[in-house]
């Protein structure tokens, strides 16, 4: 690993199962616009329930950020996640396609919200950042493949915007960028420790496409 590039490192040791990530079939049927309402309102409502846990997630980056400098764009997020147009979009979308902000917990839903509870519980910055990172990083991943134009159908169309652009970009810069500034203070046990949970997180956002997937 290089001074720098810890988030490289830690994309290029689950290389394979972040390809499958960011190319999943589903994952490219939404920038298409072609996930049957059906696929896409179960994929929203498994989607909404990780909203109170990713949020408490942001929350402990504030509090276990060792800087100042990087309290305040996970603060900055927090409001936006909590307040504007994510939320207000999983109501509109999910009104939309007749889905519930209550729907059944899917098993893999229900690991991936209790690896960011332990995550949070731990209070261990490189962790909560190697989380964070993975989710958005991995968002981000699959929406700028759009390559044509955007969806006409406005709930795949701003699901694409809402994790595209650069204010996500930035965003995501940032979080990517916190891990590269940890990553040559930690020791080879402190690296192998966040490689794991981060590693973790991205086999849980395949398997989650992949439930999303199954009935599309």
């Amino acid at each position: 690993m290089s001074e720098g590039s810890f988030s490289a490192w830690l994309r290029e040791q689950c290389a394979s199962e972040w390809d499958a990530v960011v190319a999943h079939p589903f994952a490219a049927a939404i920038t298409t616009g072609d996930v049957p309402d059906a696929a896409m309102r179960r994929y929203l409502e498994q989607d909404f329930q990780f909203v109170d846990s990713f949020t408490a997630l942001l929350g402990a980056a504030v509090a276990a950020a060792d800087t100042f400098e990087a309290r305040v764009p996970y603060g900055r997020f927090l409001g936006q996640v909590a307040t504007t147009e994510e939320k207000t979009y999983f109501h509109r979308a999910l009104e939309a396609l007749g889905g519930s902000t209550e729907a059944a917990t899917e098993p893999v839903t229900a690991e991936f919200a209790r690896l960011m509870d332990d995550v949070r519980r731990s209070l261990d910055y490189p962790l909560i950042a190697a989380v964070l990172c993975v989710a958005e990083w991995c968002y981000l991943g699959w929406a700028s493949r759009l390559s044509g134009p955007p969806p006409e159908n406005w709930v795949h169309r701003e699901w694409i915007e809402l994790h595209e652009g650069e204010e996500f970009r930035a965003w995501v810069a940032f979080l990517r960028g916190e891990l590269d500034r940890l990553g040559p203070a930690l020791d080879a046990a402190r690296r192998a420790e966040v490689l794991a949970v981060f590693r973790r997180a991205v086999e849980l956002e395949r398997r989650f496409f992949d439930m999303a997937g199954a009935g599309h």
